[in-house]
């Protein structure tokens, strides 16, 4: 695989091409791929970090992280999304490479607290997440919640 260019902004700092890439991208997989008809912009992005993974002009890969108390009391990393086109490619592994420490370095070496859909509960604990909670539906989706303790 291509080396993919990894850099992180608050919103503010995210440019219009930036942004409408990261919509693009979640909508893709989230609202048309898994036919779920949710509301993607909840008012989340404002207060969070944004983990992009590039090649060339192509986002490739993305998490939105979020600080402790935002999505759950802990420190969070969410709509966490690889591009159908680079499936396989170890896009995804990449991109919980870069999100765990990212958090810790923006928010302080503490717990990490995820909503995970649940047939990505295996490769969530490859990371040392480690389920939380019972299974339960959002958005007709099965998650579970998981951890990662320091």
């Amino acid at each position: 695989m291509t080396q993919i260019n990894w850099i992180h902004k608050p919103f503010a700092a995210l440019s219009p091409e930036e942004l409408y890439a990261i919509l693009q991208l979640r909508s893709e997989v989230f609202v048309v791929e898994q036919n779920c008809v949710y509301l993607d912009t909840d008012g989340k992005d404002v207060s969070a970090e944004h983990l992009m993974g590039w090649i060339g002009n192509k986002l490739v890969a993305y998490a939105r992280l979020l600080p402790a108390g935002l999505s759950f009391a802990e420190v969070s990393i969410g709509r966490v999304v690889s591009s159908p086109a680079f499936r396989g490619t170890g896009a995804g592994r990449a991109l919980l490479e870069q999100a765990i420490p990212t958090c810790y370095a923006l928010f302080g070496k503490s717990p990490i607290r995820i909503g995970a859909q649940l047939y990505l509960q295996q490769f969530y604990e490859s990371f040392g997440f480690v389920q939380d909670s019972d299974m339960y539906l959002e958005d007709g989706i099965e998650h579970i919640e998981m951890i990662k303790a320091v």
